[in-house]
């Protein structure tokens, strides 16, 4: 676009927006965000938006509602300084587990949060690493869908892990893991879970072979860590060596994380900052997405392809 080029960021990434900025060679627009005394959330910008290409970094993470309110309305304040278009950058998109009804009278949170955003004048959407990809679907404005793969991927690589396989702790994240280990040429294995209720999941068969190998997990996010440690328990008991991996894009880190984490098998846990991480746990480490979403930025201002990231 031959409009000027803006990058606001909300309170939920200040660090990883402030990298961004810096690698574009750019300052982070003024805005003024503050909290009333009941909870209420104050947002004013102090420059000019007028006919501008704007980008809004802000995850939906912990405090997820107020993050999304933040970013709502940062949006409504920009659409009515007559702003030329808001690209909302979403680094982990909040309420993304509930994408689909899987009992009678529940909500579709991750349609009516694409459908919030759409109506309160988002024009274009940059995620990375989407719970189900089928939440594209959910926007009728563009959505770039980013992964973090390579990065983990690259990562991997050159630790060069010996006897290793790519493990899948569901169903829903073999593609995933199919994927990460194309790149790596290693072996995939599977498993198969359940849920019997929210955060409690129940590991019930392990497809592949693992007796003897390095387990490298993949999941999208780490919450609890339940699905995680009884993953880790079905590994161990089916042979896998007591050194294990463990990658995610999204570290959503929710009580009790801290002792799962804390289990001896687990040699190292690798996640991005597509949400602050204060876990202050050596085993724990963070890559940076900031190259990424600077690279995205600038394609998506110049209209030139964004494809080329996935690689």
């Amino acid at each position: 676009m031959d409009a000027p080029l803006n990058i606001f960021a909300g309170t939920s990434v200040p660090k990883l927006s402030e990298e961004v900025a810096d690698l574009l060679g750019m300052e982070l627009g003024k805005v003024n965000i503050k909290r009333f005394a009941n909870g209420e959330i104050y947002v004013r910008f102090h420059e000019t938006v007028r006919g501008n290409d704007v980008f809004v970094i802000q995850s939906i993470c912990s405090p997820v509602n107020d993050n999304l309110m933040e970013l709502l309305l940062m949006v409504d304040a920009l659409k009515r300084a007559s702003v030329g278009r808001i690209n909302a950058i979403i680094p982990h998109y909040g309420y993304s587990r509930q994408e689909r009804k899987e009992a009678p009278r529940e909500p579709i949170s991750a349609r009516m949060v694409a459908d919030v955003l759409t109506t309160v004048g988002v024009d274009r959407v940059i995620t990375l690493d989407l719970h189900a990809p089928a939440i594209q679907g959910f926007f009728n404005i563009p959505v770039d869908h980013l992964t973090a793969l390579p990065l983990l991927a690259e990562y991997y690589r050159q630790k060069n892990l010996e006897n290793a396989c790519v493990v899948a702790l569901d169903a829903g994240g073999i593609k995933r893991a199919e994927k990460l280990a194309k790149r790596l040429d290693l072996p995939l294995v599977g498993m198969y879970k359940r849920h019997p209720e929210h955060n409690v999941s129940q590991v019930t068969h392990v497809m592949g072979d693992i007796e003897g190998k390095v387990p490298l997990i993949i999941e999208d996010m780490i919450d609890t860590g339940g699905t995680l440690l009884e993953g880790v328990k079905a590994l161990l008991a089916h042979g896998a060596r007591p050194e294990i991996y463990v990658c995610a894009t999204h570290p959503v880190f929710s009580d009790p994380i801290m002792e799962r984490l804390a289990h001896p098998a687990i040699k190292e846990v690798l996640v991005t900052n597509t949400i602050p991480v204060e876990l202050k746990l050596d085993k724990v480490k963070v890559l940076s997405i900031a190259q990424l979403v600077a690279s995205a930025i600038t394609r998506v201002h110049e209209e030139s392809s964004v494809s080329s990231l996935f690689n």
